[in-house]
């Protein structure tokens, strides 16, 4: 996939996950990714405490919690991938195109949102500009952060014509 690639150093991205900072385990891993993406955009990562009484909520009533806590940090332009098992998913090269797509329209700002542990409050959902899956299947949020680190770099990689990813 050949692409030029304009970096926009105006767009930023955002890591936003509901849970426990990262695990320790797998932190220096995270970092490294989202250290390797700083060469393309400006990122960060936004863990998002659970809410204290999390653990006497019922599903319904903590993934409105939830929302409402992702909601606080939602600005209204901002564009909002969440990462969803039942959403459309992409191969390397499609996240490739759509980050650059998002770059081309100079989007200020991608939120790639990782729901609570039950997933997102249909506010969430609605809010979504797009709903993204990696796959069917389910992974624990302290792995997929790390999946997610890499598929960014990844992307940019491609947008770059590197080395990185072979197809």
């Amino acid at each position: 996939m050949v692409v030029s690639f304009f970096i926009c150093r105006n767009m930023k991205i955002v890591l936003m996950s509901v849970g426990k900072p990262h695990d320790t385990n797998l932190k220096d891993a995270i970092d490294d990714f989202t250290n390797r993406i700083k060469k393309y955009f400006t990122v960060e990562w936004q863990i998002i405490a659970a809410p204290k009484n999390a653990a006497v909520l019922s599903e319904a009533d903590l993934k409105k919690a939830e929302a409402i806590l992702i909601q606080n940090q939602l600005q209204k332009d901002d564009y909002l991938m969440l990462m969803d098992e039942r959403g459309k998913q992409f191969s390397s090269p499609e996240l490739a195109l759509f980050i650059q797509q998002r770059a081309n329209e100079s989007c200020k700002k991608i939120v790639f949102l990782i729901g609570g542990a039950f997933g997102a409050d249909e506010s969430i959902s609605k809010r979504a500009n797009h709903i993204c899956s990696f796959s069917k299947m389910v992974f624990p949020h302290q792995i997929f952060r790390l999946m997610l680190a890499e598929q960014i770099y990844r992307a940019c990689s491609i947008l770059r014509n590197e080395k990185y990813h072979h197809i």
